[in-house]
């Protein structure tokens, strides 16, 4: 949720007023646009503003998609300005609730352990990795940061390992292993007067930063559009000239996989699947000066799904569902194709 473009190469305050004109452009996307501009305030240091944003979203009316994520974000933002006793309240009253999402509790969790709340974040994070966590089954991606976080602070405790750091160490997959990563030890380097100990330490931090860097550095994916059987029966019933994109929805969903499976055969990264929709279809036409019935207007319309973060990630995560929303998982349906 948090940009991680550095700081000299944007202007945060331009970007979060455009992402602020952009969610009133785009109401379904309102909250994610949001999001992304609160955090764009907090890296601008205007931590007020982004406060407001989030007291805007909390406010709305509107059903949040993510209203754990919101309170644990503006718990974070708050302790940074001075508003501890505010912030320690939200963190209660999530860590009360026990939100059945893996980030509000990362965000709650690393919150504490910024403030040297080691005890109190170990506590965090073992209380939702225990939630979020099937006996036996490995864990899903989204949940691994939690696993990542408690050894982390475990190991900043002087802890010693249990089962789940020795799983944490399984699910992590960069070069440097997660026990050197979290060494504590590693900071006192940094503090040496010894040229050769700074130098090795920095060629570390190096390589690390390297790596974060480009396991975060995501772009929107090259993203194939998708329309659900409802979805397209409604789109060729008003505009029958796109009939000749789409012959069928069988062969619609056929295409899409092999179109993926072409461009990930050809290197192309960051291959997604975006849904659409009829009416979202009709007003990105309005938008464009166009109308609907034009077929060029697909792939435009796909980027701009991903673009506003609407995509989904494919191939998916092993035993996940298929990205065609069959409710099979995806080894079972297209993706035992060829």
């Amino acid at each position: 949720m948090r940009p991680d473009t550095p700081a000299e190469n944007v202007d945060h305050t331009t970007e979060a007023a455009r992402l602020e004109r952009t969610a009133g452009l785009y109401p379904e996307d309102a909250e994610a646009l949001l999001l992304r501009a609160a955090a764009h305030l907090e890296l601008s240091g205007d931590r007020p503003a982004a406060t407001a944003l989030y007291d805007r979203l909390l406010t709305s009316g509107d059903s949040l998609e993510y209203p754990y994520l919101v309170r644990a974000l503006k718990a974070s933002n708050l302790w940074e300005y001075g508003h501890e006793a505010e912030a320690r309240a939200i963190i209660d009253g999530i860590r009360t609730a026990a939100p059945r999402d893996a980030a509000p509790w990362v965000i709650v969790a690393e919150a504490l352990e910024a403030h040297d709340e080691l005890e109190t974040a170990q506590e965090v994070f073992t209380e939702a990795t225990r939630l979020l966590t099937t006996d036996g089954a490995r864990p899903p991606q989204p949940v691994h940061p939690l696993f990542f976080g408690r050894h982390r602070v475990r190991r900043m405790l002087g802890l010693a390992h249990d089962e789940w750091d020795t799983l944490a160490d399984t699910l992590h997959s960069m070069p440097v292993s997660l026990d050197e990563l979290h060494d504590p030890k590693r900071v006192w380097s940094l503090g040496s007067d010894n040229p050769a100990e700074l130098e090795a330490e920095i060629s570390r931090l190096r390589a690390e930063l390297g790596a974060y860097r480009e396991a975060l550095s995501r772009p929107f994916p090259v993203a194939v559009l998708h329309w659900p059987a409802g979805e397209l029966t409604e789109l060729l019933s008003a505009y029958p000239a796109l009939s000749a994109e789409y012959p069928s929805h069988e062969e619609h969903l056929s295409t899409i996989e092999t179109s993926l499976r072409e461009l990930s055969a050809s290197g192309t990264p960051n291959l997604g699947v975006v849904t659409g929709t009829v009416p979202s279809y009709e007003a990105f036409a309005a938008s464009e000066g166009t109308t609907p019935d034009d077929a060029t207007l697909l792939p435009q319309y796909a980027t701009t799904l991903a673009a506003r973060g609407r995509a989904v990630a494919w191939p998916p995560e092993t035993g996940a569902g298929c990205w065609c929303e069959s409710g099979r998982a995806y080894g079972e349906c297209h993706g035992a194709e060829g």
